[in-house]
């Protein structure tokens, strides 16, 4: 995925950078009398190698910022020209943008034609303003030789195991010319100035290095830019601490500490030396093996685990251990739970409750537990059951119940009926009986029904009490609905809109 995201990058940049000079193209044109190359790798401060002079007259400029010049991150670059900038040339238009995942795999090349004197070349991209250089033209010369040499830099001296180098490195750098020959070989350590290079280059600061070497011929071709980088550390002193190594036990455990059907152990081990070489272990008393991955034990018993490290210098830690007992898993849980439901409050001679049932649902599991019951009011949906319901609604009512246990087992749906009728009380001779809920003029258009008790929805809301502010008017009502759904009064979507029309409403404010 990240590698087609920078590859869709580089195509929306191609589409706003031009390419103002010879456009770059898989099929180059035919080359010119020279060829001058600059590359780029993953630094955003440096182009990696560059030409510093060229003669005049056609050219062939080869760009490439690609795997192959060490961008491995897909970060674009371009080389770009400079036409305005006082005290340089402005004839060359150039302004090519190159990534590794672009059409030609970051490798453009365009033809210009250079005259004498200086240009200045940068990246163009934001961030990059410190990859810039000066390219010097001078007139023809040099007669038939326009070939630049080759130069190369190797580096040497005692490595770490990371490939640093312990306390000095040395550069040592190559140059050949098969035509007029090789003139001068010069090199700068950190990009601090270039110097005539006569000898191995011995590096001891601690730190990271960058190396950068050039040559030029006698006809006075000069190469492009060569690098070689590289990490200077402390030389340690002489490792005889054995490595620290420690045993982590991971699975599930019951309530005496055993591991029910698994344990799997995971062995680590630190060497602030010279690094740790190996891992072993031994497990109820069998032959010390290498440890490559943790160690699953699924047989039921008791269980010792030795384990030890050694270093890259030979020092092996003292052996540790140890034990833990696994114990077979419990059979799996396929019982549902046991429900069930009673209803209470007074009755009359028909069996119905006056005045209002209250419905309680008891569930039991005897293996997993009980996760979660849940009960449905007659047409009403599945709410989790958390204390007992209260039902003060006349008329026949169905309560479903059902309960789920920890393993994910339901019992089956029940369901209880019951009747409820009205005691006979009017707890409210002045009731307020319009037809529909209204709160200070705001309509919900839910029904004011009678609530059981000769009370109506807007007689419990009492829009006209005095309440403290807006906020706890609407809190009140809040309760009162949440309340009147739990009796089956209302739904979830009825109370909703009551509440929305005692927020619009001032009453409190």
């Amino acid at each position: 995925m990240t590698r087609r995201l920078k590859a869709a990058l580089a195509a929306l940049l191609l589409t706003v950078i031009p390419l103002a000079a010879a456009p770059a193209s898989a099929a180059p044109r035919a080359a010119a009398d020279q060829v001058l190359t600059w590359t780029a790798d993953d630094s955003i401060t440096r182009y990696k190698s560059a030409p510093t002079t060229a003669v005049a007259g056609a050219t062939t400029i080869i760009w490439e910022n690609s795997a192959a010049t060490g961008n491995t991150t897909g970060m674009p670059h371009t080389l770009t020209f400079d036409t305005s900038t006082e005290g340089y040339n402005h004839d060359v238009t150039l302004n090519i943008l190159a990534s590794p995942f672009d059409a030609n795999d970051g490798r453009h090349q365009a033809t210009v034609t250079l005259t004498p004197g200086r240009y200045r070349y940068f990246c163009s991209i934001p961030g990059h303003s410190s990859m810039v250089g000066e390219l010097v033209v001078t007139e023809g010369g040099g007669g038939g030789d326009t070939t630049a040499p080759t130069v190369t830099g190797a580096v040497s001296g005692d490595q770490d195991q990371d490939g640093n180098y312990l306390g000095a490195a040395t550069v040592t750098v190559t140059a050949t010319d098969a035509d007029s020959g090789v003139q001068t070989v010069e090199y700068q350590v950190d990009d601090t100035s270039f110097q005539p290079y006569t000898e191995p280059v011995r590096v001891t600061a601690i730190g990271d290095h960058a190396v950068q070497f050039r040559a030029t011929d006698q006809a006075g071709n000069t190469s492009a830019v060569g690098s070689v980088s590289f990490r200077i550390v402390e030389p340690g002193e002489e490792d005889t601490t054995a490595p620290v190594v420690t045993a982590a036990l991971a699975g599930d455990r019951d309530g005496d500490g055993n591991y029910i059907g698994t344990a799997t152990a995971t062995l680590t081990a630190t060497d602030s030396g010279s690094g740790v070489a190996t891992i072993e272990y031994a497990l109820d008393g069998a032959a010390f093996t290498a440890y490559t991955n943790p160690i699953v034990v699924n047989a039921a018993g008791m269980h010792m685990l030795h384990y030890r490290a050694t270093d890259v210098a030979g020092n092996t830690s003292a052996e540790q251990m140890s034990h833990f007992t696994v114990v077979e898993p419990q059979a799996e849980d396929t019982t549902p739970p046991t429900v069930a439901v009673t209803v209470a409050g007074d009755r009359n001679g028909d069996g119905a409750y006056v005045g209002g049932a209250t419905v309680t649902v008891t569930a039991t599991d005897a293996e997993s537990g009980v996760a979660k019951v849940e009960y449905a009011l007659d047409t009403g949906g599945w709410t989790a059951y958390a204390a007992p319901v209260a039902v003060r609604t006349p008329g026949a009512h169905t309560l479903k119940y059902r309960a789920t246990d920890t393993a994910g087992n339901s019992s089956a749906e029940q369901s209880t009926t019951f009747t409820v009728v009205a005691d006979g009380t009017d707890r409210c001779p002045e009731s307020d009986t319009r037809a529909t809920v209204v709160i200070d003029g705001n309509d919900s258009g839910v029904a004011n029904v009678d609530t059981g008790d000769g009370c109506t929805i807007n007689d419990l809301i009492d829009e006209h009490a005095d309440y403290p502010g807006h906020a706890e008017f609407v809190r009140h009502v809040e309760a009162v609905t949440a309340a009147l759904v739990t009796g089956g009064t209302l739904d979830r979507r009825q109370q909703g809109a009551i509440v929305r029309a005692a927020a619009r409403s001032d009453v409190g404010a």
